[in-house]
């Protein structure tokens, strides 16, 4: 896909998800897909748009597999996802990065090298399955994707991928929530041979300190390719009003499979 026919085609996706806005009156309360790596199963209501986005995102790798003594530092600007709700169980989300600055240091060869563009655009259909409009009560749905390749060359594999996600929710209590997701991926293998699978778990406990304040603390677990990929995160949602949501979070890497350390601030604004 060239650049002028990707700049096309956003364009499109984000003028379709502009006209599918409403100033309806939400029933619903705010739920959101960040800023846990834990996806929900709660859908946004129909002919509403939720939009999700960071600020900024910035990750740091410097223990890799590979022991190679590189430094990889990558900053995503404002990574968005916008959720529009189809029917009372249903959503469409398109996923993307539209700015990447990616900076790899080499100190065997004293060399560094600075990569910029945007990255993939991933469409994901939402299914609530049980739980969307009962307070309390577990929910669980379905969540396929698909990945298109994008992203500008140095920024991304060329392959469309994809995969399926199943999310899990339910109240605990004194205020405290649990959540779980599953995910199957079919992804292309880092010598780009071929395909693999790649299974990542998560579970996260969330506790409201207030009634607009919240805090999470996550794990995470990615299998496939290589040893796994094992993380520890968590962070902070502040509640500005029932359609607008402040957050902030860190994660943290406990295996060379991971990134080091990732930290990004953001919110969800529904309308």
């Amino acid at each position: 896909m060239t650049r002028p026919d990707r700049q096309r085609l956003l364009t499109i996706l984000a003028a379709s998800a502009l006209l599918g806005a409403t100033s309806a009156h939400a029933a619903r309360p705010l739920t959101t897909d960040r800023p846990d790596a834990t996806e929900s199963p709660f859908t946004v209501e129909p002919g509403r748009v939720q939009l999700e986005i960071s600020a900024a995102e910035y990750t740091r790798d410097k223990n890799n597999p590979a022991r190679d003594r590189t430094r990889a530092e990558t900053w995503s600007v404002a990574p968005l996802n916008v959720r529009i709700g189809l029917t009372a169980s249903t959503e469409l989300q398109l996923v993307y990065e539209p700015h990447i600055i990616e900076r790899v240091k080499d100190r065997a060869l004293a060399t560094t090298t600075t990569e910029r563009g945007a990255g993939d655009l991933t469409l994901r259909y939402k299914l609530n399955l049980a739980g969307n409009d009962t307070e309390g009560t577990p929910a669980w749905g379905l969540m396929p994707y698909v990945k298109l390749p994008t992203a500008d060359d140095a920024l991304g594999n060329g392959n469309v991928e994809g995969g399926l996600i199943v999310p899990f929710a339910m109240d605990l209590s004194d205020g405290w929530g649990f959540g779980a997701m599953t995910e199957l991926a079919v992804v292309r293998n880092e010598a780009d041979t071929g395909e693999r699978t790649a299974w990542l778990n998560t579970a996260t406990l969330a506790r409201d300190l207030t009634e607009r304040v919240g805090v999470f603390f996550e794990a995470t677990a990615l299998v496939g390719e290589g040893k796994p990929a094992l993380t520890a995160n968590t962070g902070c949602t502040v509640g500005l009003t029932d359609d607008l949501q402040l957050d902030a979070g860190v994660n943290f890497g406990l295996t060379r499979a991971a990134d080091d350390l990732t930290v990004f601030a953001g919110l969800a604004w529904r309308y």
